[in-house]
């Protein structure tokens, strides 16, 4: 089979996409041909070799966590699942033709293949950090960096548990963030003062990375109340670093619900073939993210 992978950490030109024997199916997992997968921060990051604890590396190393696919393979003790059957989920080295999957979920009617791989991580990440923030309907939640796939989400999330939010995000994503019900204005030079013209801000969530942590500090009074999953810096100032995964099969329930309720919709923004795996991380590490980026197998 086909399958993304490096050997050495760095750039994205360290990725290559090469013959690998298929991965198979142990106890508790299944295994899926994989029709798309999703890329997320967490991939380029772990591709530069930065020190994440709860992503360990041996090289050489597969890459990607989410997809989207049709079950080919189950393991022993799986239930509830069988061959054929189309399913999002949560494994390792997905950016290739077969993986295997330890948290999955039926997708949703409706979904494509190509929508439903932008899903596990993002919904995992967007529960986790609104929870460790500690914000509760009726307050509002500031959302640093929203319009990226954990932005969409927790946007979405958050208004549907009756919380008001307000985001930031670039000009040319000002009137996605208000499609997603959020009060919306720009980052850069006096962003602070625009996001006090909207109102009192109760927790804050940075998803950029973009130095913003002593000013969420600010906004909120409090960084217990500040959350980020992208500046590793963040607890030098009190806010939390979050980025140990959280449980994804309830995760992917709920994302489920969400979208069959209609509550959750995260478009995909640009499509790549696996071997255009280096351009997605390109794309992705510079941000400016309308929703998600994902391979197509």
């Amino acid at each position: 089979m086909k399958r993304v992978s490096f050997a050495e950490f760095g750039g994205p030109d360290v990725l290559r996409l090469t013959d690998a024997e298929e991965p198979h199916a142990g106890p508790g997992r299944i295994r899926i041909a994989v029709r798309a997968a999703g890329v997320n921060p967490v991939d380029w990051r772990i591709r530069e070799g930065q020190k994440l604890s709860a992503h360990p590396v041996e090289l050489p190393s597969g890459v990607g966590q989410d997809a989207s696919g049709v079950v080919d393979e189950v393991g022993e003790g799986v239930e509830g699942v069988e061959i054929g059957d189309h399913v999002l989920g949560r494994g390792s080295s997905t950016y290739a033709e077969f993986a295997v999957l330890s948290a999955w979920a039926r997708m949703p009617e409706g979904l494509t293949f190509e929508e439903a791989a932008g899903y596990p991580s993002v919904v995992e990440t967007a529960l986790r950090i609104i929870r460790e923030s500690g914000v509760q309907p009726g307050q509002t939640l500031l959302v640093s960096g929203a319009s990226g796939g954990v932005g969409s989400a927790v946007l979405q999330i958050a208004r549907d548990r009756g919380i008001t939010v307000i985001g930031t995000a670039g000009a040319a994503n000002q009137d996605y963030l208000r499609s997603l019900g959020a009060l919306a204005t720009t980052y850069g030079e006096g962003w602070a003062e625009r996001v006090r013209a909207l109102g009192h801000v109760d927790a804050a969530l940075d998803l950029a990375g973009s130095g913003v942590i002593h000013e969420l500090v600010e906004l909120t009074g409090d960084p217990r109340k500040v959350v980020s999953i992208a500046d590793l810096g963040a607890p030098e100032a009190g806010a939390r670093f979050s980025g140990v995964t959280g449980n994804v099969p309830e995760a992917l329930a709920e994302a489920v619900r969400l979208i069959e309720r209609g509550k959750l919709r995260i478009p995909v923004e640009k499509s790549y073939t696996l071997a255009e795996a280096a351009a997605a991380h390109i794309d992705s590490a510079a941000g400016h993210t309308r929703g998600r980026r994902v391979l197509i197998v």
